[in-house]
């Protein structure tokens, strides 16, 4: 099959999934195909205008640029009830083309008990598992506190398997799986070498109990944007023999968060939510730009009443990472507001941001950013 037919299918697919009509929560047009098969596509887009302190090209200007951060097209299946199927795609670094991210598949051995197998986020915080199309105000968390997405695999995913399920009504989740690790623990600028001395696979798991509504789903949302009445507290943690590495040294990597979240509805004319993450990174001395303690922590507030098309939702984050090294101290908060069209499908943002790494810089940036999920 050559490439001219091959993108001239996958168009029509495209073309042809978008026109029906979405029957989930989540963008995407589905094909029912009876017998509970079936196949879901859609794609999504982040793109934002940013302007940055002393970012121009003569050092001393602010910077303007427009840049497209996230395009992805998104495909699940449904073979029979028990078994299920994702794959999903991220435009390369470059912009050039694209690259899996999620390649799984999901089979229910019971209602309590799901194996997921092949390439997925690894159990971590609730930050992680958001990413950045469901989080608070829009984007990552710049990797600040929630290193995962920043040095775990290839956006954060990893190959391997997990036993992911739910019990008391769905209350107490858990996931549990042991995963490759050959990048989990790599310092995105810096190509570190071929691993020395020995290895091991990278073990996850995250356990969380959801005291008032229960929170469907494996991939976590970072906000409810008003539509639940959430208190929740999970623990996550992993480990690797061998995970640290570098040229000339070879060690464990392990780490632990414990994240909270509540969202409470008819709190005055809107919906309240606050959350908060403790994080604890430990490379065995490898890293000590890698190794220390974080935090981060937000609260939003989106009012129940629409204007124009949607509704707003003030909100503020907050950052911190103290290294080992204390050069690599950062700090960073956001100050801002997200206009709410469709949920998570349909948003734009605008922050102000400050950060701050110890004794080199603090810098402000303007940002406004806008994402659709088709």
């Amino acid at each position: 099959m050559n490439f001219k037919l091959k993108k001239c299918l996958l168009l029509s697919a495209l073309a042809t999934a978008t026109a029906l009509p979405a029957l989930t929560a989540n963008a995407g047009g589905t094909i029912d195909f009876g017998d509970n098969k079936s196949i879901t596509v859609g794609f999504g887009m982040r793109g934002s205008f940013d302007s940055k302190e002393n970012g121009a090209p003569n050092g001393s200007g602010w910077s303007q640029d427009f840049s497209l951060d996230s395009a992805r097209l998104f495909f699940s299946a449904s073979l029979n009830e028990n078994i299920k199927g994702m794959f999903n795609t991220e435009k390369d670094i470059a912009g050039e083309g694209f690259q899996p991210i999620d390649a799984n598949v999901q089979i229910t051995l019971i209602p309590e008990l799901t194996i997921w197998a092949g390439r997925f986020l690894s159990p971590s915080d609730r930050a992680n598992l958001a990413g950045p199309y469901y989080s608070l105000g829009g984007g990552y968390w710049s990797g600040i506190a929630s290193r995962y997405g920043y040095n775990g695999g290839i956006i954060g995913r990893d190959d391997g398997v997990a036993a992911v399920g739910a019990l008391l009504d769905g209350k107490l989740s858990y996931s549990v799986g042991a995963f490759d690790g050959k990048n989990e623990f790599k310092i995105a600028p810096v190509t570190v070498g071929p691993r020395t001395g020995s290895s091991g696979l990278m073990y996850a798991g995250r356990l969380q109990y959801d005291f008032w509504d229960a929170e469907p789903g494996y991939y976590g949302t970072g906000n409810y944007l008003g539509g639940k009445d959430i208190l929740a507290i999970g623990i996550a943690g992993r480990y690797q023999k061998g995970g640290s590495f570098s040229l000339t040294k070879t060690d464990d990597y392990s780490s632990y968060s414990v994240d909270f979240l509540m969202e409470k509805k008819d709190v005055g004319p809107g919906a309240v939510s606050v959350e908060a993450a403790y994080y604890d990174y430990d490379t065995n001395d490898v890293f000590l730009s890698e190794q220390g303690k974080a935090w981060s922590a937000g609260a939003g507030y989106i009012f129940s009443d629409k204007i124009g098309w949607g509704q707003f939702q003030p909100f503020v984050r907050y950052q911190k990472f103290d290294s080992d090294a204390a050069v690599s101290n950062e700090r960073k908060y956001d100050l801002g507001v997200a206009y709410i069209i469709d949920g998570y499908n349909a948003q734009i943002s605008g922050f102000y941001s400050n950060d701050k790494l110890e004794g080199l810089s603090s810098t402000d940036e303007i940002k406004v950013s806008m994402q659709f999920q088709f």
